[in-house]
C-alpha cells in the first residue's frame, strides 16, 4: 500500500484532493489559530492533528497563529504553553509563530476601507440597546439610529476611537450588512470595540481591538491559507467570513470548512466549567491529571503517539457525536503495552518471610524489562529473605479462581522462585501483617522438579532494598458519561477520581525514573513519574491507565 493510500480519508481530504486535481490550488496551507486565553484541551489536540497532519501529508505548510484580539483575557504564559503542547504532540509550524496582532495596522486599514465603501459605521448604542435592536431568532432586528451616518463622519469618529477619545463601551464600529438576516451573525456585527488594555505583543499602541470574526478571515487571507478548518459552531459565521473577504481589497480567497468538535465521555470541555474546577480547587490546577487539558494528559503519562492515534481513530466528520473514554484509554494502553518497560511496585505491602532462605544472603536477579521486546534489555532486582507483597495477594483459604498465595499452596514470585505459604501473623484487629513461606531453590527460571506448575504469579520487592514512593491512582473525574448535561456538575463528580497512596514500596530500579517516563507496574497498571511533584528522594508516580477497562465492566 502506498503512502497516499495509507492516509486516513475524510470529507476535508476529499475536498483538498479535488482542489489540487482541478488546479484551484497548487499547494496546501493550513493554520492552527488558538486564542492565548487558556490551556489547550483534548479537543484542540484534534484540531492540531488535523491541521498539521494535513499539511504534512500534502507536503504543505501549517502556521501557528495566535488570534490575540482580546488582551484582557490573554497572557504570554498561555502563548508559551500552547507552543509547548504543539511541539509535544510532534508538530512543527511553518516559519515564525504568527500573531493576529501583527496585522493590526492592516486590519485597521481594511476597517477604514469598509467605512469608505459605506459598509461600516460607528454605533453609540449601549450593550442593552444593541441586544434589543438585534432582534431574535424569530424576529428581525431594527436598524441602529446611527446606521446612516455619513462616510466622512464615520471616518472621523473611527479616528477618535483609535485615538482614545471615547470610553470603553461608549461606541463600536459595526459592519453594515442586514438587520433582517436569518443569520444573527450578519445583523450588523461589531468589528471593532474600545479597550484600554495592555497587549502582550503590541503594548499600549492600540486602544481599539478588532473582533475575532473580522480578524480571523483577514488573517487567513494575509497568510494565504488555502483551507481554513474550524469546528461546527462557526458554521453560520462562515457567511460573515465570506462577506468580509468579498468586500475588502485583498488577493487571497481562503475558504472555511467546518468539522464536528470533540465531545468526550466523563469530562467537560467548557472553558468556564474547567475554570470553575480550578478556581474552586476541585482539582490541583490546569495540569491536574484528571483534567482534559493536553498538559494534564502529558502529566498523567499519555504519549504524543497515543493522542495522535486517538484523533486518527475518531476521524473527522460533520456529525456531532460523543466519543467513549474507552477509545482514548485503549490508545494509550496499547502504546504502553508495546513500549513501557516493566517494574514492580507494591502499593499495600505486607511482609513475606522466606524461612528457609539464608538470612544474610542477597541475590541479584536478572529480570527482563519487557516480556517480548528484547531491545529493552534487562535490569538487576535484589532478592532477599524478607520481601514485600500486596496484602490482597494472600489469603488463608480461597477457591480455585484465586490464583495467588494461599496457605499450603505454591505461587511463583515474578522473575524469582516458587514459594509455598505455611503460616501467618495478624495484628489485634485481625489484619494479616506477616506471611511465612518456604521456597524451592531449584525453581529460579524453571518449574519444580516434581512436575507441578504453580497457577499464579505475584509481584514483590525486597523489604531491605525497596524505595518509598507516593502513588496516585487517578480515575475519571466524573461518574456519569455526560456531566455537562447535569444540572450541577459538582453533584456528578467521582469521589474516587484520586486515591493517593503514601506507603507504596517500589524496586530500586525506579529511583532513576525520569519525569513523564512510563512503566507498567506488574499486575497494577501503567504509571509515570510525575513531572511536577517528584524530586530526588521523593518519588511520585501517577497512574495513567489500568491494565484493562474496569469501567466497561461497570457499564455492563
Amino acid at each position: 500500500m502506498s503512502e497516499a493510500e495509507n492516509r486516513p480519508t475524510n470529507f476535508i481530504r476529499q475536498i483538498i484532493d479535488a482542489d489540487l486535481e482541478s488546479g484551484k490550488h497548487s499547494n496546501v496551507q493550513t493554520r492552527f489559530p488558538p486564542e492565548p486565553n487558556g490551556y489547550l484541551h483534548i479537543g484542540h489536540a484534534k484540531s492540531i492533528c488535523l491541521n498539521f497532519g494535513i499539511a504534512q501529508d500534502y507536503n504543505g505548510l501549517c502556521n501557528l497563529r495566535f488570534d490575540d484580539t482580546n488582551p484582557e483575557k490573554e497572557d504570554i504564559d498561555y502563548v508559551h504553553s500552547i507552543q509547548k503542547d504543539v511541539k509535544w504532540l510532534g508538530f512543527e509550524w511553518a516559519g515564525d509563530v504568527h500573531y493576529s496582532s501583527e496585522y493590526f495596522d492592516q486590519l485597521h486599514g481594511f476597517a477604514v476601507e469598509l467605512i469608505e465603501k459605506g459598509l461600516a459605521y460607528v454605533c453609540f448604542l449601549n450593550g442593552d440597546e444593541a441586544r434589543e435592536y438585534r432582534g431574535t431568532l424569530k424576529a428581525p432586528g431594527k436598524n441602529s439610529p446611527y446606521r446612516d451616518t455619513s462616510v466622512a463622519e464615520n471616518i472621523a469618529l473611527f479616528e477618535k476611537m483609535k485615538n482614545g477619545e471615547f470610553k470603553e463601551g461608549e461606541c463600536t464600529l459595526r459592519a453594515k450588512i442586514d438587520m433582517s438576516s436569518s443569520f444573527m451573525c450578519l445583523r450588523d456585527p461589531v468589528i471593532y470595540r474600545v479597550r484600554f488594555a495592555h497587549h502582550h505583543q503590541t503594548g499600549d499602541k492600540w486602544c481599539i481591538y478588532p473582533m475575532y470574526d473580522f480578524t480571523h478571515c483577514i488573517s487567513d487571507a494575509i497568510e494565504n491559507i488555502t483551507h481554513s478548518l474550524c469546528t461546527l459552531e462557526f458554521q453560520d459565521n462562515r457567511r460573515l467570513y465570506d462577506w468580509v473577504i468579498d468586500n475588502i481589497t485583498i488577493d487571497s480567497r481562503p475558504h472555511q470548512y467546518e468539522f464536528s468538535r470533540l465531545n468526550l465521555e466523563y469530562t467537560v470541555m467548557s472553558k468556564r466549567k474547567l475554570n470553575d474546577l480550578v478556581t474552586e480547587k476541585l482539582v490541583s490546577g490546569w495540569d491536574d491529571p484528571r483534567m482534559p487539558t493536553i498538559a494534564a494528559f502529558r502529566r498523567r503519562g499519555y504519549t504524543p503517539a497515543s493522542i495522535r492515534e486517538f484523533t486518527k481513530r475518531i476521524g473527522v466528520t460533520k456529525m456531532d457525536n460523543t466519543v467513549e473514554m474507552g477509545v482514548l484509554e485503549a490508545c494509550i494502553r496499547e502504546d504502553l503495552n508495546d513500549n513501557a518497560p516493566r517494574a514492580m511496585a507494591v502499593l499495600d505491602p505486607i511482609k513475606l518471610v522466606i524461612e528457609n532462605y539464608p538470612e544474610d544472603k542477597v541475590e541479584e536477579l536478572t529480570v527482563k524489562n519487557h516480556p517480548s521486546d528484547e531491545s529493552q534489555g534487562t535490569r538487576i532486582v535484589p532478592f532477599a529473605r524478607d520481601i514485600l507483597i500486596e496484602a490482597e495477594d494472600f489469603r488463608e483459604e480461597a477457591n480455585k479462581k484465586y490464583k495467588r498465595l494461599v496457605l499450603d499452596k505454591a505461587v511463583r514470585l515474578r522473575g524469582a522462585y516458587v514459594v509455598t505459604a505455611t503460616r501467618c501473623d495478624k495484628d489485634s484487629a485481625g489484619n494479616i501483617t506477616t506471611v511465612y513461606c518456604q521456597y524451592d531453590p531449584e525453581t529460579l527460571g524453571k518449574n519444580p522438579t516434581d512436575g507441578t506448575k504453580p497457577k499464579g504469579v505475584i509481584h514483590w520487592v525486597s523489604a531491605e532494598h525497596a524505595v518509598n514512593a507516593t502513588v496516585r491512582l487517578y480515575d475519571r473525574l466524573f461518574s456519569v458519561p455526560n456531566p455537562g448535561a447535569a444540572e450541577d456538575f459538582h453533584e456528578v463528580m467521582n469521589p474516587d477520581s484520586l486515591i493517593e497512596i503514601n506507603t507504596a514500596k517500589v524496586e530500586p530500579y525506579l529511583v532513576n525514573a525520569q519525569p513523564e517516563q512510563a512503566f507498567q507496574f506488574e499486575r497494577q497498571g501503567y504509571f509515570c513519574l510525575d513531572n511536577k511533584d517528584a524530586t530526588d528522594g521523593n518519588l511520585v508516580f501517577n497512574r495513567t491507565v489500568g491494565l484493562r477497562d474496569t469501567w466497561a465492566k461497570i457499564a455492563d
